[in-house]
């Protein structure tokens, strides 16, 4: 057993067991766990460091309309090009638009326009047969057959009402015969000497007429064409 000055100089163990008031909600002093605080142990209105630094907005979150250093100018800059882009789009487009749109007109018109071209010009071989015919009577006379002439103004007045039918559907017959060579409506089939008084290059002789069908060529004209200089140079 310990003496009397043993047992008095022996630590209370209550004394030196912790208070339970004075520990934190896990059980350790506040010195155990260094560097943290219990809110319970905080001065009422005081929160802890870590809420503290939650709490303190960001430099983002502080000033959210302030952008990096040109990202205004860069966003601007891009969206102009693309502005850009979007209407050299739109110009390429309109003009494919109006050129299809001028094609088909064109067409529709051609198409309204020739779509009796190959009718056309068996019709035409009809006229010239009709002038054919007319050419092959004899050549009027004082004495001739009243029969006769009463035929030849017959096949004239028939004629003159065929190609006034013609021209109202807009093929029209032009005469060859003293006009110049026109390569576009004129077929030379010959080539003879100049005559006297004619200037070379001129059409001398139409066998047929040139025939139009509204103002493209429908038959061509066959037509014998003056050569240069006179039949004693060509001889020569």
């Amino acid at each position: 057993m310990p003496t009397p000055l043993e047992a008095a100089n022996r630590p209370d163990p209550v004394a030196l067991a912790p208070r339970s008031d004075y520990l934190t909600r896990d059980g350790f002093p506040p010195f155990v766990k260094t560097g943290m605080s219990d809110p319970t142990d905080l001065p009422p209105g005081t929160a802890p460091a870590d809420a503290q630094a939650a709490a303190q907005p960001t430099d983002a979150e502080a000033s959210p309309d302030q952008s990096p250093p040109n990202s205004f100018a860069e966003r601007i800059a891009a969206l102009e090009a693309e502005v850009a882009q979007f209407r050299d789009r739109w110009l390429r487009a309109e003009a494919e638009t109006q050129n299809l749109r001028a094609r088909t007109q064109r067409e529709v018109a051609d198409a309204r326009n020739y779509a009796i071209q190959k009718f056309a010009g068996d019709v035409v071989e009809a006229a010239q047969n009709l002038r054919r015919g007319l050419e092959a009577l004899p050549a009027p006379r004082g004495d001739e057959d009243p029969l006769l002439a009463k035929l030849r103004e017959g096949f004239e007045g028939v004629e003159r009402s065929f190609v006034g039918m013609l021209e109202r559907h807009g093929i029209q017959r032009q005469e060859a015969q003293g006009q110049p060579f026109d390569p576009a409506l004129h077929q030379a089939m010959a080539e003879q000497p100049a005559p006297e008084g004619v200037a070379p290059g001129t059409v001398i002789q139409a066998w047929t007429p040139a025939w139009t069908l509204n103002g493209r060529l429908l038959k061509p004209a066959m037509v014998v064409v003056a050569a240069g200089g006179s039949a004693n140079a060509s001889a020569a």
